[in-house]
């Protein structure tokens, strides 16, 4: 007689995908947006082959991640919070907690300009709907797994169609096209745009969650045959979802490059809306708005989801998501009520973050490539050579984000 473990893998594909589009959500968040529309508008095609190579090495890590957590059976906070020492712990979760008070100032305050851009809410009103919008999204977890999913993966889909409408109406040059695949800058601006672009491409809260995401979506899987299945969806599943979310960063790119160029006012997310409404027609920009909404929405909810594993993980303690969507959301809410400008806040927030990468990217490449983590599916050599090169790749461009912004370049 067949068992139901046997019987799954028979059912498809399809059903074993899911956790690498939830995960790929902080690839198309509101702190992308801006960057690749400037970027377009100022340069053209120029940093086509940026948005590529962050993709390609976006997918290496977010794999490396659900590996692990596949694997072992474990998180990677689990695994950090296994072999710290009690001060250790404590000390890496507040960097983490940092870095997830970042990630969601920079998504609270996309949804609520997406709001204000498209029913003129002031932004803090804005910012406390988005939030208590994504409360509503993290309840369904209490539905399963699944349900989340696929509210997340249906907002993916929506901000798809937001931000890649655009391009249908955009004559595109596939001459500049095939030369921006060419790697080369244009002065100091286009390496400041350049690093922005690929140092925040790999979020910290993506790289700890995906563990989680593929362990609690598939369990601990022992026997062998079956976890080699659910390996190969799992490379499947995060192949097609960095397409999908590095095709609609390629498409703003293209978009203001073929319709907006040498438009003033593209390097704040409000002019670029204005810009996309003005060149192309209102109807792209209210369809561009509510792409950058489904953004703020699911990439905040994500976000919180993320910063509960984290907290989970390291510290060995489970607060209710809903007691997490606030703690990481008042800060965002006072940073609106105080009337900061939202780009130079958007600004700060990646710079922070740019702070918790190497301490989210080191630790999974060292761990999954040890055999007494990992067993027989530690990294072979051309894995570890891939993403050590990554993995240097990432914290070297992050530094040097932090560089430029600190001196003021650009």
């Amino acid at each position: 007689m067949t068992s139901r473990t046997d019987r799954r893998p028979a059912k498809g594909l399809l059903r074993l995908l899911g956790p690498a589009f939830v995960a790929a959500i902080a690839y198309v968040d509101p702190g992308n947006v801006a960057a690749n529309l400037s970027a377009g508008a100022k340069y053209g095609y120029l940093l086509i082959w940026v948005l590529v190579l962050a993709n390609a090495m976006a997918v290496i890590v977010q794999y490396l991640s659900a590996k692990l957590g596949l694997v072992t059976g474990r998180s990677l906070p689990e695994l950090l919070g296994e072999r710290l020492p009690r001060t250790g712990r404590i000390l890496y979760w507040v960097q983490a907690e940092l870095v997830a008070i970042a990630t969601d100032l920079a998504e609270i305050i996309g949804g609520a300009l997406a709001l204000k851009i498209l029913f003129d809410v002031p932004l803090l009103l804005g910012g406390v709907i988005v939030g208590a919008v994504s409360m509503a999204i993290l309840s369904l977890q209490r539905g399963g797994q699944g349900r989340f999913e696929r509210v997340i993966v249906g907002l993916l889909a929506v901000i798809t169609i937001g931000f890649v409408a655009g391009l249908f109406v955009s004559p595109l040059d596939w001459g500049g096209v095939a030369s921006g695949l060419v790697p080369r800058f244009e002065g100091s601006e286009t390496v400041l745009l350049a690093a922005s672009m690929l140092g925040a491409t790999v979020m910290p809260h993506a790289i700890y969650l995906h563990s989680s995401l593929s362990r609690d979506r598939h369990g601990f899987e022992q026997d062998p045959s079956r976890l080699r299945r659910l390996l190969g969806a799992t490379r499947v599943d995060v192949v097609l979802a960095l397409l999908v979310a590095g095709g609609v960063n390629i498409a703003m790119l293209l978009l203001a490059a073929a319709s907006l160029p040498g438009v003033e006012g593209t390097d704040t997310i409000e002019g670029a809306a204005a810009a996309i409404s003005t060149h192309l027609g209102p109807a792209i920009g209210v369809i561009f708005g509510i792409g950058l909404l489904a953004s703020g929405l699911a990439s905040t909810s994500v976000g919180a989801y993320a910063g509960a594993e984290i907290m989970g993980g390291l510290l060995s303690r489970r607060v209710p998501l809903l007691v997490r969507r606030l703690a990481t959301l008042l800060p965002a809410l006072a940073v609106l009520a105080l009337g900061v400008d939202p780009t130079w806040a958007l600004v700060l927030s990646q710079v922070l973050l740019s702070f918790g990468i190497p301490f989210a990217i080191i630790p999974l490449i060292w761990l999954t490539g040890r055999r007494s983590v990992m067993g027989d599916y530690a990294n072979r050599n051309a894995l570890k050579l891939a993403a050590l090169t990554t993995t240097v790749l990432i914290v070297a461009l992050n530094v040097l984000l932090i560089v430029l912004v600190a001196g003021g370049s650009g």
